[in-house]
Order: structure tokens, then sequence, then C-alpha cells
């Protein structure tokens, strides 16, 4: 049997007569099956993935009334969408199984062997941590994110478990709400943004915004409504006349299109210019894409032949690329009618790139239209620095092979640091090597002081217990307790 009936018949299995959810998993599906070029094995697995999932939710809904089923499976569906590997997209299926029902990981091992398991489990971990609206733990939590989950791809399913949660805040009550988008705007959003995942930090921000700030969410749509209209009629006018002047100097290029700014990105922008909306010249970019870095500084000048740019609104992000490695062209000229208008100037490389950043590269099917994946391994465990950003940008490159990227990509940035919790989810760094001891002076003196005893995940340690990334740690104090000398 080919490929392509094997893929027709395993949909029309799926198809049963009552549910919204067969029909999501055979979008699921066509949707991987349109971005990968997969074996029947491949498709089989996914399909077995989904129905251990379904059975281990049977019964179990969803705050908005709905089968738990669609939400692993709406996660599955931003993954394939983003390309990400067979065992990525199984893993979102399986993400909630071990926290929200009877099955255990070894399970999962059993049932879908270790690599999947793995994924499972760093999922299941990243589930632990929460945040309590503490400023100072933001940061620690973004780091414990990346530490905690080892691997990339876990990082990836949590932040689209997150997307569609922050899709579905309507149903949840108002407390939960705002404590599930505060948590997204200060730690989940600003993840996106250091692995340069554009699109999804977006989606994070304006899912969230809402919840956090409705009154300021409220007026700030009330006033870009017409403003954005007529800023998408007048670049619709200007388009032809940028596409004739480019194809003028042979430079055919891939899209123009307008892109609004996003509304919470324009809020924070507007904060700084004392909420006038008349300071704000970005309120609708011009995106160029072309197809080489040549015609990207080509296009510049053709918009500057065209249009007078504004002195020091020239910036240029291919040859200074952000820390989060996103490249572009940007400029703002006085374009038809004196209208300040921003151009963003970039390939499609650099555009996918800026919208899926680190999965960009993750593509299933490289250059030479191999399958990627297998293999493939990136290991910094010399790395003292926190400089992980410019490293994952450096990724790619680091590879002889090109079939061999990503078997199991391991986050060694924080290797002497780890990153422990209390049992309310509070997070603490500590050097790597410490005790319960090293942890509860973290949390206060006096707590050091009345140590008598902790428990580590529940179970009781003795206070030398070296501690590992991820431990729930609780201390145990008695009253008129000494520190001892053995401390």
């Amino acid at each position: 049997m080919g490929a392509e009936s094997g893929i027709f018949v395993l949909l029309c299995v799926m198809v049963d007569n009552n549910s919204k959810i067969s029909n999501g998993v055979k979008q699921l599906l066509e949707k991987v099956w349109e971005k990968h070029d997969l074996s029947e094995g491949e498709l089989s697995l996914i399909q077995r993935a989904y129905d251990f999932a379904k059975k281990a939710h049977e019964g179990q809904t969803r705050s908005s009334g709905e089968p738990y089923i669609t939400h692993p499976v709406a996660v599955a569906m931003k993954l394939a969408e983003m390309r990400l590997d067979v065992a990525t997209i199984c893993a979102a299926l399986l993400h909630d199984v071990c926290e929200d029902t009877s099955c255990s990981s070894e399970t999962i091992k059993k049932e879908f062997g270790e690599e999947i398991a793995f994924l499972v489990e760093g999922v299941t971990k990243l589930d632990k941590i929460q945040f309590r609206g503490i400023e100072r733990s933001a940061e620690s939590l973004r780091k414990m994110f990346l530490a905690v989950a080892e691997d990339i791809r876990v990082v990836l399913i949590k932040l689209m478990d997150r997307w569609h949660n922050a899709e579905t805040l309507s149903s949840l009550p108002p407390e939960k709400q705002k404590r599930i988008a505060l948590e997204t705007l200060e730690v989940y959003a600003p993840t996106a943004y250091r692995l340069g995942i554009g699109e999804i930090k977006g989606h994070l921000e304006d899912l969230s915004f809402p919840y956090v700030y409705p009154k300021e969410y409220e007026w700030l749509v009330a006033q870009v409504e017409t403003p954005l209209e007529e800023r998408g009629v007048y670049v619709a006018s200007l388009t032809p006349i940028l596409r004739k002047e480019l194809q003028n100097e042979g430079i055919i290029p891939l899209d123009i299109h307008g892109r609004a700014k996003r509304y919470y990105s324009l809020y924070k922008k507007l904060l700084k210019y004392e909420m006038d909306l008349e300071k704000v010249y970005d309120l609708v970019a011009v995106r160029v894409i072309v197809n080489t870095i040549e015609e990207c500084y080509g296009t510049l000048g053709v918009i500057h032949k065209l249009w007078k740019p504004i002195p020091g609104l020239v910036k240029d992000y291919i040859a200074l690329p952000k820390p989060n490695g996103y490249r572009s062209l940007h400029t703002t000229v006085f374009g038809p009618d004196g209208i300040i208008t921003e151009f963003q100037i970039r390939t499609a490389a650099m555009h996918e790139e800026a919208e899926r950043g680190i999965a960009a590269h993750w593509a299933y099917a490289d250059a030479k239209g191999t399958k990627g994946y297998r293999g493939r391994r990136a290991s910094f465990a010399d790395t003292k620095e926190m400089r992980w950003v410019e490293q994952l940008q450096e990724w790619q490159k680091n590879f002889e092979n090109p079939d061999e990227f990503l078997e199991s990509v391991k986050i060694d940035f924080f290797k002497n640091r780890i990153f422990v919790l209390t049992p309310k989810g509070e997070v603490f760094d500590l050097p790597e090597g410490s005790t319960p001891i090293d942890f509860a002076y973290q949390v206060h003196t006096a707590v050091g002081d009345a140590a008598a005893g902790a428990k580590v995940n529940s179970k009781i340690v003795p206070l030398d217990y070296e501690l590992k990334n991820g431990d729930v740690v609780e201390i145990m104090t008695q009253k008129g307790k000494k520190p001892s000398q053995d401390w």
C-alpha cells in the first residue's frame, strides 16, 4: 500500500459519526501530512497516540464543556503547523495524560518509547511550576523553563499548550483568568521572544492583554479601529507603486503586505509616548519579502529613491541581528502624501525565522529533501555563561552532517545552576550541588537557622541531600532549633 493510500485509509478509520474530535484528528493528520513526508508507520504512531490519549481522558471535560481531548489535539495541530517532528506531535497528544489521569510515565515509555516519554515527562514537570506574581521570580521562572525542560521541544509543547489555554480563557472564572493571563504575559511570552518566536509571543500577549488590563484594552481598541482601517487602505495603494519600481530594478518581490502592530505591543509603545497615537509611526508596517540579502539592500535603495527616509530610523538588523536572532532591514520614510510609513525588508528565510524562531530551523525536510532529526545532537556542556540566545542561534551552524540535527537537544546553558521550587511553586536559583540547608537559607535566614528536616518531592531526605533541577523542597522547622556545626 502506498503512503498516500495509507493516509486515506487512516483518515477514513478515524472519522466516526458523532465527533468533532475525529474531525480534529483528521485535520491534524492532514496538517502533518501536508508539512511532513511521513511514512505509514509514523502516521500510525500519531494515530496510536491519539487513541491512547482519547481513552485516558475519556469522560473528562474542559471548563468550556468540550471533551478534554480537544485540548491536546489543538496543541498537536499548532506544533504540526510549526513542522515539528513526529515525537513532538505524539508527546503533545499525550502531554496531559500523566498529570490528569492514572497513567504513569513508565506506561508511556512502554507504549511509545523513551523519547516520547521523556518529552511528556518534561511537560509534566513544567506543569508544576506556577507564577505567583512576584516580579523577582519571573526571570528565574523563564530560566527554569529551559533548565528543567532539558529539550527545546518540551518548551515548545508548553508554549503551544499555553497558547491554546489562553485562547479558551473566557470559560474560566475571573480570578483564574487574570492569574493565567498575567503568568502568560510575564513568563510565557518573554520565553517565546527569547527563542525568537515572534508569532507566538504576539499571540500570547494579545490573548492575555484583555484579562490583565481590561480597561486599557477597551480604550485602545476604540482608539485604533478607524486609524487601522485607513492605514490598511493606504498600504494597499502604495503596494503597486513599490512593486513596479522594484521590477524596473530587476527585483521581483516574493510578497508585499501590510502588518498591523499587535495590540499589546502598541499599548507598550504608547506608554512611552504619553498615549499619543499620532507619535506611533508603525501602526501598520509594510513588509517586503525578497529572495536574497542583496535584494534586501537593493529594495532599501528603491524605497529611499521613491520616498525620503527619516534620519535615525534606518535600522540594519541583518548586519547586526537582535539578541534573539531577528534579522531584517527597517526604514521609516515620508510616503505618499507625506504619511510616515515603516518598511521591513527581509528574505523568506528571515521571515520564517522571525515568525517561528528556533523552530524555523527544524523544517522536517532539509534543503536536500532528507528527513531531519535523526541522531542530531547539540551539547553546550562547557558553556558557563548565560548567553543561551546567541548559542541557540548558532545551533544549526555546528553540524558537519546536515542530516544530523536533533535526536535529543540538551540545554546545558545552566550547567552550574539548579532551579528548585517551594511547595507553592516559587522558584529559587541555587548553585549546583546545593542541599536543603542551602535552600532553607535562600528562603530566609530564620528558616535556615530553625531547619530540622526536609522533604524533597514529598519524601523525607537528609539535610545534606544533593538537590536536582525541578525538585520541590519543603523545610521542616523546629522552635528553638540552632544551626549545627556539621552544616
